[in-house]
């Protein structure tokens, strides 16, 4: 790490600072929903777009803060691929999360559908799934459905509808 000393320009206590912004940011710590009900059942997801070889090189969009989601359609020559992180909070007590999540962005007539069975102890780390696909060759709006159950005590429906354009 550099040491600060008067001779150094503001450029390079600028790049300093965000170097060590970025390494201390860069943990496996999930950030909580801001507004969310601390202990209650929630679900995040970030949606990324690149590459066969790199499906996460540009960002999207995401569940908090909330954003706009765009991504480019597949070409016949150029195929883009996305992958779509979902992650399962901890709440008061252990909680299954289990139901369906159908994404609409991918390549094919029917949404890609996957069913996810996860148990999520009280007080532990947050859980996570992904799933990789074709994007659509086809523009238009499209959506993504998380459609779960949080049963943990009490059970919690857990719905959102995400419109995705795929241009």
């Amino acid at each position: 790490m550099q040491r600060i000393t008067p001779w150094m320009s503001a450029k390079g206590v600028s790049a300093l600072v965000a170097t060590c912004l970025l390494v201390t940011s860069c943990g496996a710590r999930v950030r909580a929903p801001s507004g969310a009900v601390q202990g209650a059942p929630r679900v995040g997801w970030v949606i990324m777009v690149g590459t066969r070889d790199d499906p996460d090189q540009e960002f999207v969009c995401q569940s908090d803060p909330r954003s706009e989601c765009a991504m480019p359609a597949s070409q016949p020559n150029s195929q883009a691929f996305s992958r779509a992180y979902f992650y399962f909070f901890p709440t008061m007590n252990d909680t299954k999360y289990a139901g369906t999540i159908q994404i609409g962005f991918f390549e094919g007539t029917a949404p890609h559908e996957i069913k996810p069975n996860i148990t999520v102890k009280r007080g532990g780390p947050v859980a996570n799934t992904s799933v990789f696909g074709i994007v659509s060759s086809m523009p238009g709006p499209r959506e993504l459905r998380i459609a779960l159950n949080a049963q943990g005590g009490a059970t919690q429906e857990i719905r959102d509808t995400v419109p995705v354009l795929v241009k």
